[in-house]
């Protein structure tokens, strides 16, 4: 399936707000689409990893960065593309912030999902990518997200399991997809907010690529079986109204049956 077949089937079932994205981690023999922009290079700017899927999923850009690119501490070191060092290992980045002492913040950080070895991480729209996704991300709201986990589900069924820490959720899109090979539903994280962008009611959806047939089969057929989105809403019922509203009601049954008996 191309990716682009993919992206329509989720414009039809789930109806994102943004573009969905397709996402690799180059390695060094793999070529940089030709479209791509890197952040050093051509913007003049370094980035952190969820401004560039905010650039992608918002502009329609193909974004590619690796470790020049990358303004991001978290972000260089998540990805391979830096060692951390002692003060950051000890946990000083996520202590008093995410964590109130010093094993809480190592705790924080040893959950973090680390690639093995640095690769260019590139995203662009799902419609428009040219390359073969390793992760597909999709973000929307709660009930997309609802609407997602259904499709992913439908093949097989149980349930997703997904990890949250308030942070990196750029590790979590990326590494922990490719890592698992398992979809991940996605809380987007602090830095992800405040430099990405994203918005209150956002979250977002992953899966691997190689799901993508049973991911589309899965969306057909949840929709078939009734689960869709815009959600459907019951409206099959008289509703209760105020007290006033019932005492005029009341006044035309008195009417209405008065005029029946002098009928």
């Amino acid at each position: 399936m191309e990716p682009k077949e993919l992206a329509q089937a989720i414009d039809r079932y789930v109806r994102p707000e943004t573009f969905p994205l397709a996402l690799r981690v180059l390695q060094r023999e793999e070529e940089i689409p030709q479209k791509a922009r890197l952040p050093h290079r051509d913007l003049g700017i370094q980035v952190s990893i969820c401004q560039g899927i905010s650039m992608a999923r918002r502009y329609g850009w193909t974004i590619a960065m690796s470790g020049e690119d990358l303004s991001c501490p978290i972000a260089q070191v998540a990805f391979a593309f830096r060692e951390a060092p002692p003060f950051y290992a000890e946990g000083n980045l996520a202590k008093g912030m995410y964590a109130k002492d010093a094993d809480g913040a190592r705790r924080t950080e040893r959950v973090v999902a680390r690639a093995e070895v640095a690769g260019t991480v590139v995203v662009a729209p799902l419609s428009r990518a040219e390359f073969v996704p390793e992760v597909v991300a999709v973000y929307g709201n709660s009930a997309q997200v609802m609407r997602m986990v259904a499709a992913a589900l439908f093949d097989k069924g149980g349930s997703i399991i997904s990890e949250f820490s308030a942070r990196a959720d750029c590790a979590e899109i990326v590494n922990r997809t490719r890592q698992t090979h398992k979809p991940q539903v996605i809380l987007p994280c602090y830095g992800d907010r405040v430099f990405g962008q994203t918005q209150d009611h956002e979250m977002a959806f992953t899966f691997p690529w190689e799901d993508a047939e049973s991911f589309r089969a899965g969306l057909e057929g949840t929709h078939q079986g009734g689960v869709r989105y815009p959600i459907p809403h019951y409206l099959r019922y008289t509703a209760d109204y105020p007290a006033t509203y019932e005492t005029v009601k009341a006044i035309w049954r008195e009417e209405d049956e008065e005029g029946g008996a002098g009928g």
